[in-house]
């Protein structure tokens, strides 16, 4: 049995439960015989519940490092753009329009930007600047406790589902 799937030994084990029931068999045989049938399921589930805790650690690993390397990444996207500002500051101070590398692997050139939209008051703007967005959201916490306390929520219901833990 310990090369199959646990549903399918779940499944062996219940149609052995309903075979054993029909046979003539005296406690401790029957005793005997469930205990052997759950062992072999303990030990499956064991082994499920291992590999869970396993993909969950490593998973919990990843999500660490994705973590640390987001932050660096905006760290350095920082950095980069603290560079480019510095150096178009002082290009502009300067009066330099252009820096190119030594070995023409890259050329800097200050050239006149796109002009952008500065809202300095946007209460002053005019209506019809203005675009109302409206969102919604469904507020499952207080469905939950409005459907505790007794009232009926059209659309909504509770439901419990099995949990499982893994210590």
């Amino acid at each position: 049995m310990s090369g199959i799937a646990l549903y399918q030994m779940v499944d062996e084990y219940r149609e052995a439960l309903a075979g054993l029931a029909d046979m003539d068999l005296d406690d401790q045989t029957m005793a005997d015989t469930l205990e052997g049938l759950q062992g072999e399921l303990v030990v499956k589930g064991q082994n499920v519940a291992a590999f869970a805790l396993n993909l969950e650690a490593e998973a919990r690993a990843m999500k660490e490092a994705e973590q640390r390397i987001a932050k660096r990444r905006r760290a350095l996207e920082n950095k980069s753009k603290h560079l480019r500002d510095y150096l178009r500051i002082n290009m502009e101070r300067s009066g330099i329009t252009e820096i190119s590398a030594n070995d023409k692997s890259f050329k800097v050139k200050l050239m006149k930007g796109r002009p952008s939209c500065v809202i300095d008051d946007e209460s002053a703007l005019p209506p019809d600047y203005i675009e109302e967005v409206k969102t919604t959201k469904v507020d499952k916490r207080l469905i939950t406790q409005a459907i505790k306390d007794g009232y009926e929520v059209p659309g909504a219901h509770l439901e419990t589902k099995p949990a499982l833990k893994i210590d």
